[in-house]
């Protein structure tokens, strides 16, 4: 099959090109290089950058095609859709604090941006459509977090990406577009060394000796998704049968408070044979969300997905890839 990954230079996009590469299909990413470097593809398979123009020639397989673009630029949107069979949207604006402090930029990424993608997939006849949102969509809502809750956004990061499943939504109503929406936990693992997330975040202060700031008690609770976990539950979207624009939460189905995660993770930096970090309280911050973890049942039930991978191991994995090579832990 061939698989057109938005953002595709970024963590969940590096991971997931890999194994789609391992398993034999052909990979195109489209990527504007503002977060994600081709260097995070580089040693995966062979690096073979493409113009627009040049994706009509066709794919290219054992090597990721690398098309250097914006999605919100309808041209080359449209190249990169040429031939896909499906279309992983990973390219987003994302966090909570970035959306709260400019929340027009937000929008015009991450509903913007998905619209032209939308299009543009409409448009080349693509057989599947995969959104990657979050539960920030979902809001406030009385945890486990599931598919049949009514969404309650308190941040603009949480209204796009709700705007943006509806769009994929509204595209299998009016034009027949096979879609999927996953909503993602906190993803953690191998890769992640320029993410913001806290176990990213965490590591890389603690290599740098810096302490770790807890915002608030430590109390909120995450549903932590290890990123092997999550490729295979992308994959699973992308090949079930046809689905209607039709929404998953994908996370581990576990409730981790923060100081959880803290303790745990400091044991692996002890197991490790480092230093256990330091740790302090700070102020909580705005649009933060006390608890969330999800109910992933039905993803179970029809994508025959489940997250496989215990916190203590996934978190050892992650460590054990920055401390292999130093340059990781700079971001």
């Amino acid at each position: 099959m061939q698989w057109l990954l938005t953002g595709g230079c970024g963590f969940i996009g590096s991971a997931l090109a890999e194994r789609l590469v391992a398993e034999g299909h052909a990979v195109r990413v489209l990527d504007n290089l503002s977060v994600g470097k081709p260097e995070a593809l580089a040693d995966i398979a062979p690096l073979r950058r493409i113009e627009a123009q040049g994706a009509a020639a066709g794919w290219t397989r054992g090597a990721v095609e690398l098309m250097v673009g914006d999605i919100r630029d309808a041209d080359a949107a449209a190249a990169a859709c040429r031939g896909a069979a499906v279309v992983v949207h990973l390219a987003a604006n994302a966090g909570v604090m970035q959306s709260i402090a400019n929340p027009r930029a937000d929008m015009d990424v991450n509903v913007a941006g998905t619209l032209g993608m939308l299009e543009a997939a409409r448009a080349a006849g693509c057989g599947r459509f995969v959104l990657a949102s979050s539960n920030a969509a979902l809001g406030a809502v009385e945890p486990p977090a599931h598919e049949g809750r009514a969404p309650n956004p308190v941040s603009p990061y949480g209204a796009a990406k709700l705007a943006a499943e509806a769009y994929c939504l509204a595209y299998h109503h009016a034009y027949g577009l096979s879609s999927a929406v996953l909503r993602f936990g906190n993803v953690y693992g191998p890769r992640s060394g320029h993410k913001g997330s806290v176990v990213a975040l965490f590591i890389r202060q603690a290599l740098a000796g810096q302490p770790w700031e807890i915002h608030g008690d430590g109390g909120q609770t995450r549903d932590f998704v290890f990123i092997g976990d999550l490729v295979r539950a992308v994959i699973a979207a992308g090949t079930a049968a046809p689905l209607g624009g039709e929404v998953f939460q994908i996370a581990s189905a576990r409730e981790t408070t923060i100081n959880e995660l803290a303790d745990t993770l400091a044991g692996a930096f002890e197991a490790a044979g480092r230093p256990r970090p330091a740790m302090r309280h700070g102020e909580r911050r705005a649009g933060d969300v006390a608890r969330n973890y999800s109910d992933t049942s039905k993803a179970a039930e029809r994508l025959g997905w489940r997250a496989e991978t215990p916190l203590p191991e996934g978190l050892c994995r992650t460590l054990d890839w920055f401390l292999a090579d130093p340059r990781r832990a700079t971001g």
